[in-house]
Formats: structure tokens, C-alpha cells, sequence
């Protein structure tokens, strides 16, 4: 069963983001639950930024999942990648990731690795930057193996990086790791950008992606641009993905509206029932 998931981001520093609810992590939850999400996408600062204790006690008060996490925060606020020209730099982008890693682990959700991917730039040579982030891929799979979870890699767009760009292409480089415990993260704001047929290319390599994130041609909520979803739907469908399709996308026009139109969209072209079609269309 695919599952709906809309983003909260507590990161002040990234306020311009894509992404649904704000700062204010309760009054997130509790609007995702009203609306029936199955879960939470979380933007932190930093691993320690909420006591776990407590996101149990919300999570389960209502009923919802930790989808997965995200650590851009680590490059936002730190400045760090995971292909910086300084060893140290890559040290410490490792170690927050692992971080990272650790507390989603706690809930059963993985950490993503996006823009701390980072970028070949000038004067930096492409073999080694790929060297560079084969072996923390693997040093971090294997971390994330160890608890339980899967690592998550998301192929970014040409004007975010110049690594990888495509499913096709992060797949390559994920055979190319000794672990098996990375996947990738279809993100259809960027396959917009990038794939020559998003929906092929999701048959394709359907098998590496643990992960979508749900956001329409120009970045705001499903149903607001141009991205022929019903197709894409079919894909995922047709290869039994069972994971979280998760809302980063830009709160247009509103973070209320942004949401609804995200879970009615959601419902639009994953609802497994009849009932659950026309219940949408009341919200």
C-alpha cells in the first residue's frame, strides 16, 4: 500500500523551502492527522533538536508515522558535504549524517541525503568527488543497515548539483557501492526537470527507489502545475511500491492549502477504495 506523508520543517534557516508546515511542530501533526495523512516527513536542526520521547508520545497520540528525515540542515546551517574539498569538512558532514541516522532509526524512518551531496567544483577532480561519496555511501548504508534502516539518496536536479541527476544514474552508482542498503529518492520536482519519461523511468528502476516526494512541475502541490501524474501513479503501482509518497513542496497558497490540496491530490490517484474517492471530494 503506498502511503501519504507531508513535510514539517523546524529549520528557521530554510524558511523559502518546499515544504507544507513550519516551526510549529504539534500544530503540524495535528492538522496532517485531521486531513488523514499516514505520516510526517521532519526537518530538524540538528539529531538532537527534539526529545525523542516526546515525538513518540505525538506520533502515537495521532497516529501517525515518521516517514523519514531530513539532513540538509547539516549543509544550511554548517556548511558541510559529504564531497567538500576538506577531509574535516567530510568528517563532520559524516558524522551528522550518522547522527541523523541514529535518530530517525528510533522510529523506524531513514535519513535522506540530499543537498549534502554537495558538487564537483572547479579545480576538484570528478573520479575522486565520486571516490569521495562512494565511501561514505557505504560507510553510512552500513551504519544505517546496522539499525535497521535504509539510507536514502536523492538525485538532485542540474541547478542543484552536478553528481547525479537522474534515477538511471543514481542507480549505476548504487551498484557500484558495497552496500545494499542505500536507496534512492524519486523526487518528481526534479524528474520533471531531468527525466526524458518519468513514469519509464520509474518502471525502470523502480526496484532502487525507497522513497517519493510529491510535488507538481513548479514545485507547488500536486494539481497546481503541469506534471502528468496519472501515469507516474501507474508506475509506481505497477511496481509494487509500498513506501511514502511525502509532500516537499512549496505551501501554495497557504500551508493549510497546500495540504489539502496535496492529501486530495494523493487521493485522486492512490485511494484503493471507491469510498475513499468520494470522501476526498468532501474535504
Amino acid at each position: 500500500m503506498i502511503r501519504s506523508c507531508v513535510t514539517i520543517a523546524l529549520v528557521p534557516q530554510i524558511k523559502t523551502g518546499p515544504w507544507i508546515f513550519w516551526e510549529d511542530l504539534e500544530s503540524g501533526m495535528a492538522k496532517a492527522a485531521e486531513l488523514g495523512f499516514d505520516a510526517i516527513e521532519l526537518f530538524t536542526p540538528s539529531a538532537d533538536a527534539i526529545d525523542s520521547q516526546r515525538l513518540l508520545g505525538l506520533l502515537e497520540q495521532y497516529e501517525l508515522k515518521l516517514a523519514a528525515v531530513g539532513t540538509g540542515a547539516g549543509k544550511v546551517i554548517h556548511g558541510l558535504t559529504l564531497t567538500d574539498s576538506d577531509p574535516e569538512i567530510r568528517k563532520k558532514a559524516v558524522s551528522f549524517i550518522s547522527e541523523m541516522i541514529s535518530f530517525g532509526a528510533t522510529f523506524g524512518a531513514p535519513s535522506i541525503i540530499g543537498s549534502m551531496q554537495g558538487n564537483v567544483l572547479p579545480g576538484m577532480e570528478r573520479e575522486q568527488v565520486m571516490n569521495w561519496l562512494a565511501d561514505e555511501l557505504n560507510q553510512l548504508g552500513k551504519h544505517a543497515g546496522f539499525l535497521g534502516v535504509p539510507l536514502i539518496y536523492e538525485p538532485l536536479n542540474r541547478y542543484e548539483t552536478n553528481l547525479l541527476n537522474t534515477l538511471e544514474a543514481g542507480a549505476k552508482f548504487l551498484d557500484s557501492l558495497k552496500t545494499q542498503n542505500v536507496k534512492l529518492l524519486a523526487d518528481l520536482f526534479h524528474m520533471n526537470i531531468e527525466e526524458v519519461d518519468m513514469a519509464e523511468s520509474i518502471y525502470k528502476f523502480g526496484s532502487y527507489i525507497g522513497h517519493v516526494h510529491f510535488a507538481d512541475s513548479n514545485r507547488r502541490p500536486m494539481g497546481f502545475g503541469h506534471t502528468e501524474m496519472a501515469g507516474i501513479a501507474s508506475a509506481l503501482k505497477e511496481i509494487e511500491f509500498t513506501g511514502f509518497v511525502s509532500a516537499e513542496a512549496f505551501p501554495f497558497p497557504d500551508p493549510d492549502g497546500a495540504a489539502k490540496q496535496t492529501i486530495l491530490s494523493f487521493k485522486k490517484y492512490f485511494s484503493h477504495s471507491k469510498k475513499e474517492r468520494i470522501d476526498s471530494l468532501h474535504l
